[in-house]
């Protein structure tokens, strides 16, 4: 049985000729996604603001305007109201009201009466502002920490310019994922903090296996130019890459659509992680190398290969 591949053996593309290009393009991408975060903020969900959320059901397609109308003069605070998933799901989000449990569950049963009874109530949340607070920080830590473990991680088993290569390709990932998340203005929210260290996981899996064939072509190329070892490396991978990022896109448009909606954000946030994560690891990652002032004896000692002696014979 011959073995799938999606790309041809022998591949011989470029990527590193074209690092300008892209060190550009994702330059452009991360300063997009600061001025985005800066300017338009992110959609935080009620894991992160505080509040009471109501998922509710209507017999047919819901008509917000109405519902809107009916739920703002109740004396609430700021009442928000969005579809999820489809016409006939809306989520109702009403700020944390003064008091304890008791003035939050009265909140909820005034809603209630208010939109009647043919409605199907799904579910219903509070969180308090303490603990959103808390819940954002320790996420904000929680990220941090692990692209801190990545550098250590890959600092002792390669070198530290590998180190600071991923690291720098990891928090492209991680910024650009957020900007996407502002520009669109999706939820986020726990799930996202989780979506985002799992990109991170799946990012620097992809790095490694890149990095490791340097490696091995640092010790077996001695002579080679660095682009060019650099430009072999990232073929010699490029097949194992694109399956793997194929197969887990594959399930991942599965679970996006017959999921429902309440992974959605996190599948989303899945499948451009895993986009941008492939992205980073071929045409960032590997190129940074050049600029880090790597050398051969950083990874290697000894006398060159037989492929080395037999490519400088005439």
């Amino acid at each position: 049985m011959r073995a799938l591949r999606l790309v041809p053996a022998g591949t011989n593309i470029p990527f590193v000729s074209a690092r300008r290009l892209f060190f550009a393009l994702s330059a452009a991408m991360v300063v997009a996604s600061i001025a985005l975060f800066a300017i338009r903020g992110l959609n935080y969900g009620i894991d992160f603001q505080g509040g009471i959320l109501i998922e509710v059901r209507t017999p047919q397609p819901a008509d917000l305007g109405a519902l809107r109308a009916d739920l703002g003069g109740l004396g609430l605070g700021e009442v928000g109201l969005q579809e999820f998933g489809d016409p006939n799901t809306v989520l109702v989000r009403l700020q944390k009201q003064p008091g304890g449990d008791a003035a939050q569950q009265a909140a909820v049963t005034v809603v209630k009466e208010a939109l009647g009874t043919d409605l199907e109530y799904r579910r219903t949340e509070f969180v308090g502002p303490k603990v959103s607070e808390e819940l954002f920080r320790d996420g904000v830590m929680a990220v941090s920490a692990a692209i801190l473990a990545i550098l250590v991680y890959i600092w002792f088993r390669f070198e530290w310019q590998f180190g600071l290569g991923a690291v720098i390709a990891l928090v492209h990932d991680v910024v650009t994922t957020i900007g996407l998340f502002a520009l669109l203005g999706l939820e986020f929210n726990l799930s996202t903090v989780a979506a985002i260290l799992t990109i991170a996981g799946y990012s620097i899996n992809d790095t490694v296996v890149v990095y490791d064939r340097v490696r091995e072509n640092l010790r077996r190329y001695k002579t080679k130019p660095l682009p060019d070892l650099l430009n072999l490396s990232i073929n010699d991978t490029l097949s194992r890459t694109v399956m793997t990022s194929v197969t887990t896109l594959l399930a991942l448009l599965a679970l996006y659509t017959l999921g429902g909606e309440v992974i959605r954000g996190f599948i989303f946030a899945m499948i451009w992680g895993v986009v941008i994560g492939t992205y980073s690891s071929i045409c960032l990652a590997v190129p940074l190398l050049l600029y880090l002032g790597i050398r051969r004896g950083d990874t290697a000692s000894g006398a060159p290969t037989g492929t080395e002696v037999a490519a400088k014979q005439p």
